[in-house]
């Protein structure tokens, strides 16, 4: 009994083997695809983020992959990269500030919930979440309101001009 079991998997097994051999793929030359991405896909792949250079406002890109506007507001409660630090770019946002959460009106008002209170940051951790926020929205320029604890800030447009 377990010799006709066996004979019928070799069999079956042979028989795919003999199937996926024959499929018909050939080889072919290399296919041209034309010119890399450029334009809205392009900018997809930066990540556009205000952090903090010599007390002031500094607009920074980084490379990465297609974010929300709230994981872009969570890296700036994060560290800056060690290549930023080393630039002397910091950040005034707390890392208590996050989970951040974001409402985009139609009219291209934006609102920011921190998770803590709004009118405990600093002017210029507001700026950067202000400017991150608007940098992401889809209108510019975006009025953004920066909410937390029951505080309002804004709404507000940045200060400065987009990375």
């Amino acid at each position: 009994m377990r010799t006709g079991l066996a004979r019928h998997v070799l069999a079956a097994g042979l028989v795919s083997l003999l199937a996926a051999g024959g499929c018909g793929v050939q080889p072919s030359e290399a296919i041209s695809a034309g010119n890399p991405p450029s334009g809205g896909v392009a900018r997809s792949l930066k990540i556009a983020l205000f952090l903090v250079k010599n007390g002031r406002l500094s607009a920074v890109t980084r490379p990465g992959f297609r974010l929300s506007q709230a994981d872009a507001l969570a890296l700036l409660a994060a560290e800056p990269t060690e290549e930023e630090r080393s630039r002397g770019i910091t950040t005034d946002v707390p890392p208590e500030a996050g989970p951040f959460s974001v409402t985009a009106g139609p009219d291209g008002h934006v609102v920011v919930t921190l998770s803590t209170p709004a009118g405990e940051l600093s002017a210029l951790a507001v700026d950067q979440i202000v400017c991150t926020a608007a940098a992401w929205a889809p209108q510019t320029p975006a009025q953004v309101t920066v909410v937390g604890a029951g505080q309002d800030l804004g709404p507000r447009s940045c200060p400065v001009q987009r990375p």
